[in-house]
């Protein structure tokens, strides 16, 4: 990973609900929490993440990128070593560490450089902020103490896009509930998300409308998507009762999957 000196401001273009950590020795909000960005190979892009320390001290932080994993159960996995297909060497950063005062902000700026010629993909890492601090306990003995954020970035080189599609559907026990799980198969070359809703009638006839999980179906996999009753405002999520018959159609970006099936445990 590189790292370069800016001599121009830069705008942040891509705003986002902010993300936060907490633990003890380090305290920060970052904002965006995910950036998904386009660019050509060749192309220097830059981008700005926003860090905001809260704490009462001086906050200090390590910057850094990672590579990571998507497990089928929803977990991430930060990895340090390079994967095979790591666009990490393409990624240089503004500095490696950095001192921000209390309730001030700090606007930290990287680039994403793929190299001329590429062929269109999916560039995918996390830039990490961990907070360097040491407690102190009784006896004067210091120890370091911290925690990290990372925040994903998707960059879709020369037009890669997903390509998804609803590959079945079932229903299984999530978190002790019977739940209803749309398979999602991807063979495009960048990720992708469902959006929209759906609606649902369950075995009391009641009616309900549900949305898919938010989360990234990543190239050449296949992901299981929770359904969920959308409750409404001020008011608990309904509960279903199986069997559901689920009508309509679901969305990634223009693309449009037709949803029509029962799922009963």
């Amino acid at each position: 990973m590189r790292s370069w000196t800016f001599h121009a401001p830069i705008a942040l273009l891509l705003a986002l609900v902010a993300g936060s950590a907490s633990a003890q020795g380090f305290a920060a909000y970052i904002s965006p929490p995910r950036f998904e960005v386009q660019l050509e190979a060749g192309q220097v892009l830059r981008q700005v993440v926003e860090i905001q320390h809260v704490g009462r001290v001086r906050g200090n932080y390590r910057i850094y990128t990672n590579d990571w994993v998507l497990s089928p159960d929803n977990s991430v996995s930060f990895s340090d070593t390079l994967a095979p297909d790591s666009c990490r060497p393409w990624v240089a950063v503004e500095r490696r560490e950095l001192s921000i005062e209390p309730g001030a902000r700090y606007r930290y700026r990287f680039e994403i450089t793929p190299p001329p010629g590429t062929p269109a993909r999916e560039c995918r890492f996390a830039l990490m902020v961990e907070g360097l601090e040491t407690a102190k306990v009784e006896g004067q003995l210091n120890f370091p103490v911290g925690g990290r954020i990372g925040v994903i970035v998707y960059a879709s080189i020369g037009g890669a896009a997903p390509r998804l599609e609803i590959a079945g559907t079932r229903v299984a026990t999530v978190n002790g509930q019977p739940t209803a799980l749309v398979e999602v198969r991807n063979s495009g070359n960048a990720h992708g998300r469902l959006e929209g809703f759906v609606n649902g009638t369950d075995a009391d006839g009641q009616r309900l409308e549900l949305a898919p999980a938010n989360l990234p179906i990543l190239p050449g996999e296949t992901r299981s998507l929770s359904l969920a009753p959308v409750a409404a405002e001020n008011r608990p999520a309904p509960t279903i009762r199986f069997p559901l018959q689920v009508q309509g159609q679901l969305e990634s970006g223009r693309e449009r999957l037709p949803l029509n099936a029962q799922f009963a445990p």
